[in-house]
């Protein structure tokens, strides 16, 4: 299959439905919502999940700003 072909619509999706999105219509949503933030390899062996990020966090921010929120 050429890349041609590959990049056709299908006869079963009609063009109509395809053209009438708007592209990025839920993006400013969805940033709202979430909150991702991406530790490198050597802290994901300390910090494998949310739970083991926020702990740590915490007991920081109790060190160093007097109190944990």
């Amino acid at each position: 299959m050429s890349t041609r072909e590959a990049d056709d619509l299908r006869p079963e999706y009609p063009s109509e439905l395809i053209q009438s999105g708007v592209r990025g219509k839920y993006a400013a949503r969805y940033r709202e919502g979430t909150n991702i933030v991406l530790i490198d390899p050597e802290l994901q062996k300390h910090y494998p999940d949310s739970d083991a990020v926020n702990r740590a966090l915490r007991e920081h921010l109790a060190q160093h700003s007097g109190g944990a929120t």
